[in-house]
C-alpha cells in the first residue's frame, strides 16, 4: 500500500495521531515521575545522605534496563504482530506496573517493579512514531511526530504537579489509572496501511533484530541513529535527574527540588520538540534540524556550569533551556525510522530510543566514576563532551530522509 497521494492538515490531527501522543503523554508521566519522587520515597525507606544518590543510580538503570529488554521485545512483536498490538500490550504493562510501584514496602521490591515499568514503558513511543510515520503523507509526517512528543512530553509537567500535591504513592497510582483510561481509545484505531500490505504478502521476513547485525551497512545506520539521542539522556539522566547536587555544587543561593527541575527541563522540551519539528519541517533537512540542537546543547551545558552563584529562578531557567536545546527527540526517533524497511521499522522505532534510555546505565556509571576522579563538575563534563562527539559523528554518517518513501521492504541475504 503505497503513502497516501495527498496531504491535508488535519490528517495530523487524525485520531492515530492523537492516540499515540496521549499514550507518550503516559509514557513520560512514568518516566520521569522515579526523578521526581527520588528523594521522598527513598526517605520513606529510611535512607538518607549519600545512599539517596546511589540507592537513586541503582533504581533508574533498573529502570533502564527494563527498557532495553522491552525494546528489544516490543520491536520485535511490532514488526511480527503490528504497531497497535505493542501500543497495547505496553500501556498495560506500565500501567499495572505504576499501581504496583505505589504498593511496595521494600528496595528489592521496588527494584523489580522499576524493571517491570521499563518493560512496559519501552513499547510506546516507538509503536506510535512508526504508526504515525506510515499513515501520513510524507510532506506532513514530520508535523504528525512533532505533534506527538510535544504533547508526550507535557506528562513530566503533569507529573511534577502531582507529586507536589499527593503523596509519592498516590503519584504513582494516578499514573496507572491514566494508563487504564487511554485503553478504551485505542480500540477504534486501525492498523497501519504498510504494515497489513507486509502481513499479507509471503516470504518476507519480519521483526529479524539479527539482520541489523549482519549487514555493515545497517549496522551502522542503526548505531548512529542511536548514537545522535545520547546526548538528551545525558541532559536528563545526570545534569536533571542530580539536579539538587549540582545546585550545591554550583553555589546556588536557595535549594533546588529535582521535581521543578524536571518541570522546567520538560517545559523546554516541549517548545524544543516544536522547534525542531517545525525548523525540519522548513529546511526540509532532518539533519540539519538535528545538527542545530546539539549545537544548542552545547551552548545550554556550557552555561549550566558557569552559572555561578545563581538564583534558583535563574537555575530553573537554565534546566528550561537544557530541556528546549534536547528538544529533537521526536526527530531523532523519526530519523531512526525513516532508515529502514517497513519489515525493520519497528524493530528499530522501539529499540533506537530505549537504547538511548539504557545508554543512562553506562552514562551513569562512568559519571560516577569520574565524579571520583575529578569531582561531581569535572566527572559530569567528561560524560557530556563523549557524548556530544558521537553524536556529531555519527549525524554526519546518517542519510538524509526527509523526502524518503517509506513503502519499501529491507532484503536480507
Amino acid at each position: 500500500m503505497k503513502e497516501q497521494s495527498h496531504a491535508s492538515v488535519r490528517d495530523v490531527f487524525s485520531l492515530p495521531v492523537i492516540v499515540a501522543a496521549l499514550g507518550y503523554f503516559v509514557d513520560i508521566y512514568d518516566l520521569v515521575l522515579f526523578s521526581i519522587v527520588r528523594v521522598p520515597s527513598l526517605k520513606s525507606f529510611g535512607l538518607e545522605g549519600k545512599a539517596l544518590i546511589d540507592y537513586g543510580v541503582f533504581l533508574l538503570n533498573m529502570q533502564m534496563i527494563g527498557m532495553l529488554v522491552g525494546g528489544i521485545l516490543w520491536g520485535w512483536l511490532g514488526d511480527v504482530k503490528g504497531r497497535l498490538k505493542i501500543m497495547f500490550g505496553s500501556i498495560l504493562i506500565y500501567s499495572l506496573a505504576n499501581f504496583a510501584n505505589g504498593l511496595v514496602t521494600t528496595l528489592p521490591a521496588y527494584a523489580v517493579m522499576r524493571f517491570i515499568a521499563g518493560v512496559g514503558l519501552a513499547g510506546e513511543l516507538g509503536a506510535g512514531i512508526t504508526l504515525v510515520s506510515e499513515v501520513l503523507h510524507t510532506k506532513i509526517r514530520g508535523y504528525g511526530t512533532m505533534l506527538v512528543a510535544s504533547i508526550g512530553v507535557t506528562g513530566a509537567i503533569l507529573a511534577n504537579a502531582v507529586a507536589t500535591h499527593y503523596d509519592w504513592r498516590t503519584a504513582f497510582f494516578i499514573g496507572g489509572g491514566l494508563g487504564l483510561m487511554l485503553l478504551i481509545a485505542r480500540i477504534r484505531i486501525s492498523e497501519s496501511g504498510m504494515f497489513q500490505s507486509m502481513e499479507s504478502s509471503s516470504g518476507i521476513s519480519k521483526g529479524n533484530m539479527l539482520a541489523l547485525f549482519t549487514s555493515r551497512d545497517r549496522f551502522f545506520r542503526y548505531l548512529n541513529s542511536i548514537l545522535i539521542g545520547v546526548p538528551i539522556w545525558f541532559v536528563v539522566g545526570v545534569l536533571i535527574t542530580f539536579s539538587p547536587e549540582f545546585a550545591t555544587a554550583l553555589g546556588t543561593t536557595g535549594p533546588v527540588s529535582a521535581g521543578n527541575a524536571v518541570m522546567f527541563c520538560y517545559l523546554g522540551l516541549v517548545f524544543g520538540d516544536l522547534s525542531s519539528g517545525l525548523l525540519s519541517q522548513v529546511l526540509k533537512s532532518r539533519k540539519k534540524a538535528v545538527l542545530v540542537f546539539l549545537v544548542l546543547i552545547i551552548a545550554s551545558i556550557t552555561l549550566f556550569f558557569r552559572q555561578g552563584p545563581a538564583t534558583p529562578a535563574v537555575f530553573y531557567a537554565i534546566c528550561a533551556a537544557l530541556g528546549f536545546s534536547g528538544g529533537y527527540w521526536a526527530i531523532f526517533v523519526t530519523v531512526a525510522a525513516e532508515q529502514f524497511g517497513t519489515n525493520l521499522r519497528a524493530t528499530v522505532a522501539t529499540t533506537v530510543p530505549n537504547f538511548v534510555r539504557g545508554m543512562v546505565v553506562p552514562i551513569t556509571m562512568l559519571f560516577q566514576f569520574t565524579r571520583g576522579q575529578f569531582g561531581l563538575e569535572g566527572g559530569a563534563i567528561i560524560v557530556g563532551v563523549i557524548c556530544m562527539v558521537a553524536a556529531f559523528v555519527s549525524l554526519a554518517a546518517l542519510e538524509e530522509t526527509f523526502h524518503k518513501d517509506l513503502d519499501y521492504f529491507e532484503e536480507f541475504m
